[in-house]
């Protein structure tokens, strides 16, 4: 199995010198990243070129970097169904640079993007119904970004005075919530990993 990677490691960076920025192999599994502006030439090729045959994309999943200038990592998870092998292809994107939709390429890819799209807001030009697929149509922001609250923005309930869903903006009841993540054993002599208090010990 180790040998085979290698190999289709070797010959896809061979292929693809200018559009692959690095590559690895970590616990039996090969990830590629690779130039934003080459995603459709690399797909195309990992599909169609006989020693990859890569007929089916499993997933496509996002991860959000906030510290990092171009903040998402998308990930495509691909099959080889012949040669019986996973790819993951990796791009580095920012907020406000769309990426090139892989229908073309992919049919499937068509509601992965809406996910994407949905819970990241990453855009992605030439999809033919690019709309929120998870949350409803007046939800605001992208919640699975790392600076989105974990409270959301909103609450919506179902009024029966004006017979109709309403969305309502979020009120605690704390106005601040602090949480020490102590034992419950207050009282306790010893101390337990982790539980120490930023200052003070046993007497904080």
């Amino acid at each position: 199995m180790a040998d085979s990677l290698q190999q289709l490691k070797a010959h896809i960076e061979s292929s693809l010198k200018d559009e692959v920025i690095s590559a690895s192999i970590a616990f039996d599994e090969l990830t590629f990243s690779i130039h934003v502006d080459q995603l459709i030439r690399v797909l195309m090729f990992l599909k169609e070129d006989p020693e990859t045959r890569f007929q089916s994309l499993m997933d496509i999943s996002g991860v959000d970097y906030p510290e990092r200038t171009s903040r998402f990592d998308i990930v495509y998870h691909l099959l080889s169904y012949t040669n019986n092998f996973r790819v993951r292809v990796k791009i580095a994107v920012d907020e406000d640079t769309p990426v090139a939709s892989s229908i073309g390429v992919y049919p499937t890819a068509g509601w992965f993007e809406r996910e994407i799209w949905d819970l990241f807001g990453v855009m992605f030009s030439g999809h033919p119904d690019l709309r929120r697929i998870l949350t409803d149509y007046g939800f605001q922001g992208h919640p699975l970004r790392k600076d989105f609250p974990l409270t959301g923005y909103v609450e919506l309930r179902y009024s029966e005075k004006q017979k109709r869903i309403v969305y309502e903006p979020v009120q605690l009841t704390q106005d601040f919530r602090s949480f020490d993540f102590m034992s419950p054993w207050e009282g306790a002599k010893y101390i337990l990993p982790g539980d120490e208090k930023a200052e003070g010990g046993e007497d904080a």
